[in-house]
């Protein structure tokens, strides 16, 4: 696109070059209908007249008038140029200063809420452990920025928090354990008389 906005700069200042040798009292029309001037700049140019894209041959202006066109023309399109490369100069500081993300996965174990520390944002919770007599996977009831919550404690689940860099938080993976349920005593062995037959 800045290449574009160059070469329409260059193809003006080459227009407004060529006007210099063109006669003043001449109108374009007079100028562009001899044979060898039809590929000048200036019979090449097209003006918008009321809305309507006119080529500077058809019309009755002057060889001086359409030298001014030319250098209005070419000074508002370096213009619109210095105003590119200023917006492009400023996008590309944003860009550089746009912070850069740190994440950090911690792992919690027997548990139904996963969080993340200070400073950090939770992006995703996952069950990764369970066991069929527990009941199997648990359903995700909750999850925002803050937190996640199964609707019952898991065997594991790891949870994926991001910060901005520019914070000052250090990513670090880390394990979390949890209480685990305790565990039944095993059942007494109840005597059962023989059977009699």
């Amino acid at each position: 696109m800045a290449h574009a906005r160059f070469f329409a700069v260059a193809a003006l200042a080459a227009i407004t070059a060529g006007c210099q040798a063109i006669p003043r009292e001449q109108t374009v029309a007079q100028y562009c209908a001899a044979e060898n001037h039809q590929n000048d700049g200036v019979c090449r140019l097209k003006v918008e007249i009321d809305g309507q894209s006119v080529a500077l041959a058809d019309t009755d202006m002057r060889l001086s008038e359409a030298r001014s066109v030319a250098d209005n023309a070419a000074a508002s399109a370096a213009a619109a140029q210095a105003t590119a490369d200023a917006a492009m100069a400023r996008a590309n500081e944003a860009a550089a200063q746009t912070d850069q993300v740190v994440c950090e996965t911690r792992t919690i174990q027997n548990s139904a809420i996963g969080t993340c520390r200070p400073g950090f944002s939770l992006t995703s919770c996952t069950q990764t452990r369970y066991t069929y007599r527990a009941g199997g996977m648990s359903i995700l009831r909750e999850i925002n920025d803050q937190q996640c919550r199964f609707n019952s404690k898991v065997l594991e689940m790891q949870v994926r928090c991001c910060a901005a860099a520019s914070s000052g938080a250090v990513p670090e993976d880390t394990l979390i354990k949890g209480t685990p349920d305790p565990v039944p005593p095993p059942a007494e062995p109840v005597e059962t008389s023989p059977l009699r037959y």
